[in-house]
């Protein structure tokens, strides 16, 4: 464990990418298994504790500790696990604790009335940055500017296999991951992954520069379709088995049984899951509903039925066909379709354009008439390339939505934003009132952040742990890409991804935007 402290310890401190880079390929090639092999799991977030959770870390801490002073401390701290390790007030002997291995073992045996117990024995065997890993260990909440591509950038480093081949095995793995470092060590062959039954990783789009890019770029090289408003998925068809993956990997079919049960033939495909009849798609906020449940309910099956928009195939039938360009896959696609008939499954359509102009007229319309995110624009050579390849694919999102809203509650960040109120959640009025329409926490530059968060401990009505109420006098410009009703916010009014556009220190707050402005936004959406 102490290995694994200082690893978190380094990555959280150390800002620049390669260091942690040569932190984690270090980590990876000196320490055994299956040490190192759950250490990536919790670094990728591919590890968790039924009953170790934040709140009993807490109750156990404050069965030693006052509740006003671990509240003032968390307040000031920002992250629970720097509070926690700071606050323990029993240091016995140090020794030391178990290895990794172990504690994800006692973790996962002891139980849940015993945990308490378990957990105050090792933060007093435990070194401070122990107590800081022990919590990060158990809550998974890690904010050590780590993602998954990086870890897998270090195995690739450590071993010498190319990045994209491990991302080829790497959801057919389980942890501890024996059989992947026993292949990057050279001990044994790749991992026999069933290629019919598992996730590949997507190939993303980059935004497109208006500018730049569309000045160098051929419009006769490119195809456009529009953007759908759902979540991306990949559909596995095995011929009898479906398989149902988000973008991320995680699997969802049991949430979306009215797709995986009505879907039939052999192929892999990538698409917008969607909710609406007749392929006509609903609101992200009717789908909203579905998302995140492990089982979809009655009400949901009938009311907000799903399909998926497809737009691309990785796998015709067993053949790997992410190789070929996208004009060949688009051939291979529609005869598929031809072939295998669905009923909730149906072909992304392809704009037809003659240059940019001429699709941003169509872009400009889609957004009026149909509330299109936008469109995208797909090189017709592209091979099916994972990650995030440049020159290939891109988005060219709608213009955003804007609105003046008022802060009303100031929240302190996490990691290097922990001793700064940089979470703000904004309004706009309601008769006399202001009415809260959304949360956004980037959108503004270090400096303008010094700055609001001077101008929220000067303006602080009340504190409610780590979260301030201030003056309703600031004004935030706040672009967003569209509003939704919606019955779970107090003002009826839910914004899609929103974020701070401008700060308008020069506005006042009585002329900002009000509920009947959002009406607007609501009926184009």
């Amino acid at each position: 464990m102490k290995r694994f402290a200082q690893l978190l310890e380094l990555l959280a401190l150390t800002p620049s990418r390669t260091r942690k880079l040569a932190a984690l390929t270090q980590y990876f090639r000196e320490v055994p298994d299956p040490d190192r092999g759950f250490a990536l799991a919790v670094l990728t977030g591919a590890l968790s504790f039924r009953n170790v959770k934040p709140a009993l870390l807490k109750e156990t801490v404050l069965a030693e500790v006052d509740a006003t002073l671990f509240a003032m401390s968390y307040d000031y701290v920002g992250d629970l696990g720097e509070t926690i390790a700071l606050i323990w007030p029993h240091h016995g002997a140090q020794e030391d604790l178990p290895s990794l291995t172990d504690l994800i073992e006692l973790f996962n045996t002891t139980s849940k009335s015993e945990l308490p117990k378990l957990i105050a024995s090792l933060l007093t065997r435990a070194g401070i940055n122990e107590r800081w890993a022990l919590v990060k260990l158990a809550t998974g909440a890690l904010r050590i500017g780590i993602s998954a591509r990086l870890a897998k950038t270090a195995l690739a480093e450590m071993s010498g296999v190319e990045v994209q081949e491990i991302e080829e095995v790497w959801h057919g793995l389980k942890v501890p991951y024996l059989d992947l470092f026993a292949w990057l060590d050279g001990k044994a062959g790749r991992p026999d992954i069933d290629q019919s039954a598992r996730f590949h990783p997507l190939m993303l789009s980059n935004p497109i520069d208006e500018e730049k890019d569309l000045a160098k770029l051929d419009p006769r090289d490119f195809s456009a379709e529009w953007k759908w408003d759902g979540i991306r998925v990949q559909l596995v068809l095995g011929g009898g088995t479906v398989s149902l993956f988000s973008r991320t990997g995680d699997d969802i079919a049991t949430a979306f049984p009215d797709i995986v049960e009505n879907v039939h033939g052999l192929a892999v495909l990538d698409g917008e899951l969607l909710v609406g009849r007749d392929f006509e798609p609903g609101s992200f906020n009717d789908l909203q509903q579905r998302l995140n449940k492990k089982v979809a309910s009655a009400r949901h099956l009938k009311e907000s039925p799903a399909f998926i928009r497809v737009y691309d195939m990785l796998f015709d039938g067993h053949e790997d066909v992410r190789v070929l360009g996208w004009t060949e896959r688009r051939k291979r696609l529609e005869a598929w379709f031809a072939a295998n008939p669905q009923t909730r499954l149906d072909l992304s359509e392809v704009l037809p354009f003659t240059d940019w102009d001429d699709l941003a007229r169509l872009r400009r319309q889609g957004a009026d008439e149909h509330g299109h995110e936008g469109v995208m624009i797909k090189l017709k050579t592209s091979p099916y390339v994972p990650g995030r390849p440049k020159g290939y694919w891109f988005k060219w999102k709608r213009d955003p939505n804007v609105v003046d809203a008022v802060l009303m509650y100031a929240q302190r960040g996490h990691g290097k934003r922990s001793s700064f109120y940089s979470d703000y959640t904004f309004g706009v009025w309601k008769g006399n009132e202001i009415v809260p329409i959304g949360k956004a926490y980037f959108g503004f530059t270090d400096e303008e952040l010094k700055l609001l968060d001077k101008w929220i401990r000067a303006n602080t009505l009340a504190s409610f742990g780590p979260v301030r109420e201030v003056r309703k006098e600031l004004v935030f410009e706040v672009a967003f890409d569209s509003a939704q009703v919606s019955s779970r916010h107090k003002s009826g009014v839910a914004l899609r991804f929103p974020r701070i556009s401008r700060i308008r220190w020069d506005k006042p707050a009585a002329e900002a935007g009000t509920l009947e402005d959002m009406a607007v936004f609501i009926l184009s959406s």
